[in-house]
C-alpha cells in the first residue's frame, strides 16, 4: 500500500503537533504519523507549560498561530507569573496542567484541521535519493511518498530506560522504541549521538501529609498563554506544595550510588545539567543538607502527583525509602518509579535555519532529535519546520527568525551554530536583546509576519491591529496631558514620591517607580475616561503600553545595538570561501567554520572557537 503527501511529520510530540498543524493550516496536504494516537501531545515528565523564558516561547508559537498556547489556556489547573519582582524582561508565565485533558485538547484540534490525516504507525526507515527524500516505510510495511518530511522522533530513536541496574527498551514508559530509522538516515552522511534525560517518581495524593508540606498556590489575574479571546480559566484551579529533602534521604541515596547507572558506568551519554537528578545533587553538593521539591497535581481529577525536583534513576526501593525520611511522604505510596532514559539525537550544526538538513534536501529536524530538552523548545522548533517544510513544497523564501526578533530565533541560532555538548535548555540569559523579547509582546513582534504568510488568520490580526492601536493611542495620551501640582500632589505624596514643583505631562509621572498607570488614572478624570473605553482586553493592554512607557530608553538603546549588529546579518558569506586555505584565519577558526559553514558573517561571529580578529579577516576579504 502507498501513500502520497507534501509533508509528512512523525512523532505526535510537542514539535510534532506544531509542525503537522503549520503545515496543514498553510495548505500542504500533511500527514502525521504517530506510535499512539491516544498519547499525542503527551506531557512526558512534568504536566506543565512555560517558566523562565519558555513561557516566552509558547507566547512566540501563539502569537505565530501556534496551538501550544491555546491548549494550555484550555487545561491549566494553576496559573502564575515567574519573576515577578525583577523587570518585564524577566518576567514568564507558567501553568500546571491536566496530563490527560492537554492530550485530548489537542487530538480534538488535530483532528479537525483540514488537509491534516493521522496514520497510527512506526517509521522504520527514511527513503532518500539523489540527496533528497522521498518517503518513508513503516513497520505495517506501508510507503508514504512526500515531497518533505519533519522528523520529531522525541526520546524514542534506540531509547533505554534506566531504574538502577534494570534496563529496559523503550521511549517512554510502558510504549516501545524506534528501531533501524537513525541508522537509515546516518547511512547518508548525518552524525548521531546519545543523550540522556530522566524523570521522577509519581505519588498517590491519599498517602501525602500535606501538613507537613508549604501550599503554593497560583494567581487568578488577566494573564494566561495565548493573545486570543478565549477566556481565563477553564478548568479548577488547585494548589501545588513545597517541602525539602533532608540528611537523612541523603543517607539513604548515597547507599545507592553503586546500583545508579549514572555513577556505575552504565549510562555513558550527556546528562541535562539544568535539570540534575536527586542522585547527581547529593553529589554535586555534598555539604548542602537540603534540596526543594515541588508536588505537582497531575490533573484536576487525578489523585496522581509530579514530584519536581525528584529526577532519579536509582533502585526503586532506593527511592521510596529515602522519600520515606522526609515527614511529608512517611506513608508513601507511588504509582511508579522514577527513571532516566537514553535516546539518539543529531548534531544539530547539519541543519540550516529552517531547520532542514543540510545533506538530505527537504528532510527537517526540530524537538529533542537536536539535542534540546523542554516541551517548549520543541513547539518553537515544531512550527519554524513545519512552515518552512510547507514553503520547501510550494515554494518562496525560507522563513527564519533573528536573535532580536524571538526567543525561538536564538534557540535555533545557538543550535545550528554552536551545537550541543548537553540538552539544551532556554534561558532569558541565552538572549542578548531580552528586553526586545518580552512576554508582552509576541503578538507584536511576530504576528504580521505570520499572518503575511497565511499561518496567522484575519481575526487574530485584527485582534493585533486593535491593541496596536489601544496601546499607542495610550502613549500618545500621556504624552500630550498636563498635569498640574496642585491636582496632583496629595496623591504623588500618598503614593510616596516626590511632590511637584512645576505642571508636568502625564508620562512622566508615569515614568517614576511608584507611579503606574492604573493608580493614577483614578485621580485623573480625563485619562480614567480614556481607559474605560478599552476592549475586554483591557488589562492586557494597559500593561503593554506601561511597559512601552517605563522602559523606552533601555528599549531604544537595545534596539540600535540589535540593527547595529543586524548589518552583519546582511553580509553574505555561504560558499563563498574555502576556510582551509586561508591562512590568515586560526586553526580552530579554520576548522569551526568549514564545519558550521555559515549563512553571514553575524553567524561566523557566533561560532565558539572564531575570534574577533578571525572576522575581521573574513571581512577585509569581502572588502569591507
Amino acid at each position: 500500500m502507498e501513500f502520497k503527501y507534501d509533508v509528512i511529520v512523525i512523532g505526535a510530540g510537542h514539535a510534532g503537533c506544531e509542525a503537522a498543524a503549520a503545515a496543514a493550516n498553510l495548505g500542504s496536504k500533511t500527514c502525521l504519523i504517530t506510535m499512539d494516537m491516544n498519547k499525542i501531545a503527551q506531557m512526558s515528565c512534568n504536566p506543565a507549560v512555560g517558566g523562565i523564558a519558555k513561557g516566552q516561547i509558547v507566547r512566540e508559537v501563539d502569537a505565530l498561530g501556534g496551538y501550544m498556547g491555546l491548549v494550555t489556556d484550555r487545561t491549566a489547573i494553576q496559573f502564575r507569573i515567574l519573576n515577578r519582582s525583577k523587570g518585564p524582561a524577566m518576567w514568564s508565565p507558567r501553568a500546571q496542567c491536566d496530563r490527560n485533558k492537554f492530550i485530548w485538547a489537542w487530538r480534538e484540534i488535530l483532528e479537525n484541521i483540514p488537509n491534516l490525516h493521522i496514520w497510527q504507525d512506526t517509521v522504520r526507515e527514511i527513503l532518500v535519493e539523489n540527496g533528497e527524500v522521498t518517503g518513508l516505510v513503516t513497520l505495517w510495511g506501508v510507503t508514504f511518498r512526500a515531497k518533505c518530511i519533519v522528523l520529531t522522533a522525541g526520546t524514542f530513536l534506540n531509547g533505554l530506560m534506566h531504574v538502577g541496574r534494570t534496563i529496559l527498551p523503550g521511549g517512554r514508559m510502558a510504549e516501545p522504541a524506534s528501531y533501524e530509522l537513525t541508522e537509515s538516515i546516518a547511512k547518508h552522511g548525518i552524525a548521531y549521538g546519545r543523550m540522556k534525560t530522566g524523570t521522577p517518581v509519581r505519588i498517590d495524593g491519599r498517602s501525602v501529609h500535606y501538613e507537613e508540606m508549604e501550599i503554593q498556590e497560583g494567581e487568578a489575574d488577566f494573564h494566561k498563554f495565548s493573545f486570543m479571546n478565549t477566556g481565563v480559566r477553564h478548568l479548577k484551579q488547585l494548589s501545588c506544595w513545597t517541602c525539602f529533602t533532608n540528611e537523612e534521604a541523603h543517607g539513604v541515596l548515597c547507599k545507592g550510588l553503586s546500583d545508579s547507572p549514572l555513577f556505575n558506568g552504565q549510562i555513558q551519554s550527556i546528562g541535562p545539567r539544568y535539570c540534575p537528578s536527586i542522585e547527581t545533587k547529593i553529589v554535586t553538593f555534598p555539604d548542602k543538607p537540603q534540596h526543594q521539591l515541588f508536588l505537582e497535581p497531575e490533573g484536576e481529577t487525578t489523585q496522581e502527583l509530579y514530584l519536581n525536583g525528584f529526577s532519579s534513576s536509582l533502585p526503586m526501593d532506593i527511592q521510596i525509602a529515602a522519600l520515606k525520611k522526609i515527614p511529608a511522604f512517611r506513608d508513601l505510596v507511588i504509582y511508579r518509579p522514577g527513571y532516566a532514559i537514553e535516546y539518539d539525537f543529531f548534531d544539530p550544526t547539519q541543519l540550516k535555519h529552517s531547520l532542514e538538513t543540510k545533506k538530505i534536501k527537504n528532510l527537517f529536524f526540530a524537538g529533542q532529535v537536536n539535542g534540546t530538552t523542554g516541551y517548549e523548545e520543541a513547539a518553537g522548533q515544531g512550527i519554524i519546520a513545519g512552515i518552512n517544510a510547507h514553503i520547501n513544497c510550494h515554494g518562496g523564501e525560507p522563513f527564519t527568525l533573528a536573535r532580536d526578533e524571538a526567543y525561538i530565533g536564538v534557540l535555533i541560532d545557538d543550535l545550528v551554530t554552536k551545537g550541543v555538548d548537553e540538552p539544551y535548555r532556554m534561558f532569558t540569559s541565552r538572549a542578548e536583546y531580552r528586553i526586545l523579547l518580552r512576554m508582552d509582546d509576541a503578538d507584536m513582534r511576530l504576528t504580521e509576519k505570520s499572518w503575511k504568510l497565511g499561518l496567522a488568520k484575519e481575526d487574530r490580526y485584527k485582534l493585533l491591529t486593535e491593541k496596536r492601536e489601544a496601546v499607542n493611542h495610550i502613549i500618545n495620551f500621556t504624552r500630550e496631558y498636563s498635569i498640574k501640582p496642585a491636582l496632583i500632589n496629595p496623591v504623588l505624596e500618598q503614593l510616596g514620591t516626590t511632590s511637584l514643583r512645576h505642571g508636568c505631562k502625564l508620562i512622566d509621572l508615569i515614568n517614576r517607580p511608584q507611579v503606574t498607570i492604573e493608580n493614577i488614572a483614578e485621580h485623573v478624570n480625563s485619562f480614567k475616561r480614556e481607559l474605560d473605553k478599552l476592549s475586554d482586553r483591557k488589562e492586557e493592554i494597559i500593561e503593554a503600553a506601561e511597559i512601552l512607557i517605563k522602559y523606552e530608553g533601555y528599549i531604544g538603546r537595545e534596539r540600535i545595538i540589535a540593527d547595529k549588529l543586524g548589518r552583519l546579518e546582511s553580509i553574505k558569506i555561504k560558499g563563498k570561501f574555502d576556510y582551509a586555505s586561508i591562512q590568515s584565519l586560526s586553526t580552530e577558526a579554520r576548522q569551526k567554520l568549514e564545519k558550521i559553514d555559515p549563512e553571514t558573517i553575524a553567524q561566523a561571529s557566533r561560532i565558539p572557537g572564531v575570534s574577533p580578529s578571525d572576522i575581521n579577516v573574513l571581512l577585509v576579504l569581502c572588502g569591507r
